[in-house]
């Protein structure tokens, strides 16, 4: 989610969180908007995100890694409102 415009400009779907899916939709996200170098990506602290290829991944596209801290989902409170939304959404139809 860019949250300037709170527009969702990439994602993947998936049964499971990999690597692979997040770095598929930060592929996306690149493509479609071009980003330039020192964008601050943020994330929660997954697996997934800490990963040496995912790191790499922002690393090669000059982008800057924040995470949340320790057990503080409130850090990234947009994006979780986000989810929440979307699986109610999900689950209620």
């Amino acid at each position: 989610m860019d949250l300037h415009s709170r527009r969702i400009i990439g994602w993947a779907l998936s049964k499971r969180m990999t690597v692979q899916l997040v770095e598929r939709a930060l592929q996306m996200a690149i493509n479609l908007r071009n980003p330039p170098k020192g964008v601050i990506f943020h994330s929660d602290r997954g697996s997934q995100y800490t990963s040496k290829c995912y790191q790499a991944l922002l690393t090669k596209h000059g982008f800057i890694a924040s995470m949340s801290g320790k057990e503080a989902c409130l850090d990234n409170a947009v994006v979780e409102r986000f989810f929440g939304s979307l699986k109610n959404e999900w689950l209620l139809n």
